[in-house]
Formats: structure tokens, C-alpha cells, sequence
């Protein structure tokens, strides 16, 4: 097997040359380039490889540019310093992602993978579409920053910054403001699932979003729950209902 690798930092060519030849004595490097540039122009004057070892960062940007520029007729298998939770959707696919440092076990599971789905000419990539899926993943995304409610006969609008929470009756969603404002907003709470941060905001139940700083108590509630005292107060109990306890505890620094 043939292999290109993609990587701008020194250690980690050597790093993953050294793996690859304990994972496979059998595989040959066949070239090493550290950026874009140099990826192309390699690509276009050398022979195709087997496999290509993508670093994601590279020093004159992401290298997903490399696809822009050039046809890519073979597998890939990137490597990555971004969190693992930012990659998992991908793991089903049929190109892997490894986070650095490149671990040995992970590193053969992936060559395995690749003989299995890509050793054969008619195997399908797939690879346009996967590259387009893993920049959209890995693109910062935007949350909402603010909202446009009505005021008694007026439309005012409401930075997120400003909001401890939202709830819903049942029938309507409310948010108050960290002033003791109250407003309807016209969203379900599943749409602001998707708008808000969650970094910021964490939905403690089905009707229940608290931001992290309008909390000012936490208590043990019955059924495993938590019962949490709210600023401004809150003319309903807040529940972090059973299934969410752990994760909100997670979120609020456990």
C-alpha cells in the first residue's frame, strides 16, 4: 500500500511514519507534503497513491481546499487536533477521521477499514460529499443573539444576552429578562434548541431552558430530580428532570 501524507508539523510525520510502519511493515510512504500548495502540485506530478493521511489545519489553511483544486481519486483518512465529540457523526462513513495524537490501535482500525471498504476499484468514495459534510460540522455555528417580541402594541427587541430563561405554560412559551421583563416568543421548544448556545443556556426539561447565570441555588429533589431557586424568581418550580441530571451537572462544571 501507498500512502501520502499531509501534515505540516514535523513530529507528527514522524510520529505517524514510525505507526504506520509498525502497523504495516508493508506500506510504503510514498510521499510527504506540509501544505496545500505543495499538496496539489504533488498530486498533479506523482502517481496516485493507495491512501492519503490528511492533517485537517494546515499552514496556509484547512485542506479541504486541496479538494477545490484538485480531483481526489482515493481514500482519505484525516487527521485532526478538534474534539472527538465534533467528529463522532462521521465514524459511520466510509472515510475516517483520527484525533492527534495518532494512536496506534485507532491508526490500524482505520487501515483495517480501509481495506475492507477500498481495496477494491469499484468501491464507492463518496468523498465530495463527505469533505462538504465535515466543513459544515466543523464550522462555527451561530446562535441566535437576539429577539424581536412584542411589547404591548410595540415590537422591542431583546438581546439573548439579556434573558435568564425561558418556559412554557403548555399552551405559550415566555422568557424573562435578568430585569423581570416577560415576553411570549413565538418559537417552540425545540426550535430554541437550536438557536441557543449551550454553552449558555441547557434545557433542564421538556419546557425549561435556564441560562448559567440565572441560577442561584441547587437543591436535591425527590425522583432524583434537582430543584433549582432562579434570579429572578420564578412563579413555577425549575426541574432538572431525571434524565437530564447528569448532564446538566456536567454543564455546570462537575
Amino acid at each position: 500500500m501507498k500512502v501520502l501524507i499531509i501534515e505540516d508539523e514535523e513530529l507528527a510525520v514522524k510520529k505517524l511514519e514510525k505507526t504506520l510502519v509498525s502497523v504495516d511493515p508493508a506500506i510504503e510512504i510514498q510521499g510527504v507534503t506540509d501544505s496545500i500548495r505543495s499538496s496539489v502540485e504533488w498530486l498533479e506530478s506523482n502517481p496516485s497513491p493507495d491512501l492519503i493521511l490528511m492533517d485537517i489545519e494546515l499552514s496556509d489553511g484547512q485542506s479541504f481546499e486541496i479538494f477545490n483544486l484538485t480531483a481526489i481519486k482515493v481514500p482519505v483518512i484525516f487527521t485532526t487536533s478538534y474534539d472527538e465529540f465534533a467528529l463522532k457523526a462521521f465514524k459511520v462513513n466510509s472515510v475516517d477521521y483520527l484525533l492527534k495524537p495518532v494512536q496506534k490501535d485507532e491508526l490500524k482500525k482505520a487501515l483495517d477499514k480501509y481495506r475492507q471498504n477500498f481495496s477494491k476499484p469499484e468501491s464507492p468514495l463518496g468523498l465530495e460529499h463527505l469533505v462538504s459534510e465535515l466543513q459544515q460540522k466543523l464550522q462555527p455555528k451561530e446562535y441566535r443573539k437576539r429577539f424581536l417580541v412584542k411589547n404591548g402594541s410595540r415590537l422591542v427587541s431583546v438581546d439573548v444576552s439579556e434573558i435568564a430563561y425561558f418556559y412554557s405554560d403548555g399552551r405559550l412559551i415566555f422568557f424573562k429578562t435578568k430585569d423581570n421583563r416577560k415576553f411570549i416568543v413565538d418559537y417552540t421548544m425545540d426550535d430554541l434548541e437550536n438557536m441557543l448556545n449551550p454553552a449558555l443556556y441547557f434545557r433542564i426539561s421538556r419546557s425549561f431552558f435556564v441560562s448559567i447565570g440565572c441560577i442561584e441555588k441547587i437543591d436535591d429533589y425527590f425522583g432524583n430530580r434537582l430543584i433549582l431557586q432562579l434570579k429572578p424568581a420564578m412563579e413555577k418550580e425549575a426541574l432538572v428532570s431525571r434524565e437530564r441530571v447528569t448532564d446538566f451537572k456536567i454543564w455546570m462544571g462537575k
